[in-house]
C-alpha cells in the first residue's frame, strides 16, 4: 500500500474519516473559486457555496464523474457509498446523501495521499459540471 506523505495508511481509514476531511476540502475549495470568479459580496457567497456543496449537488456531480475516475477511485467511491453514518439530514435524500459522501471520500482519500495534482484534476470537473442545484 502506498502511504501519504503525513505517513497515513489512507485506503485503511474509514471511508467517514475520509468524508469529514473531502467535506473540508471541498469547501475550501468551492469558496476560493467564487471569489476567483468575482463574487465578492458576503452573501452571495454564501448562497452560492450553500447550492453547490449541497448533497442534491455533489451527487449530480458524482454521477458525471464516474467514467473519469480511476478503478481505485472508485473503490474509495463505492465504500464511501456503503458507509453507514449515524443519520441523514433532514430534507435530503438518502441517495444523495450517501453519493455526496462518496464524493466527499474521494476527495478526502485524494487530499490525504498527497495527491495534489489528482484533487485539482477531479475539482475542476466538479466545478466544470456544475455542481449546482438550485431549490
Amino acid at each position: 500500500m502506498e502511504e501519504a506523505k503525513s505517513g497515513l495508511n489512507v485506503i485503511e481509514l474509514s471511508p467517514l474519516v475520509l468524508a469529514y476531511v473531502g467535506d473540508a476540502v471541498f469547501e475550501l475549495a468551492v469558496r476560493v473559486r467564487l471569489v476567483e470568479a468575482g463574487l465578492v459580496r458576503v452573501g452571495d457567497l454564501h448562497r452560492e457555496a450553500v447550492a453547490r456543496v449541497r448533497a442534491s449537488a455533489q451527487a449530480a456531480c458524482l454521477d458525471q464523474l464516474m467514467d473519469r475516475l480511476s478503478e481505485e477511485e472508485r473503490d474509495v467511491v463505492r465504500r464511501g457509498r456503503n458507509a453507514r453514518s449515524g443519520g441523514v439530514p433532514q430534507g435530503v435524500s438518502v441517495a444523495d446523501y450517501r453519493h455526496s459522501t462518496a464524493l466527499e471520500s474521494l476527495l478526502g482519500y485524494l487530499y490525504l495521499k498527497g495527491e495534489e495534482t489528482r484533487l485539482e484534476e477531479v475539482l475542476a470537473l466538479i466545478w466544470s459540471v456544475g455542481g449546482r442545484t438550485d431549490g
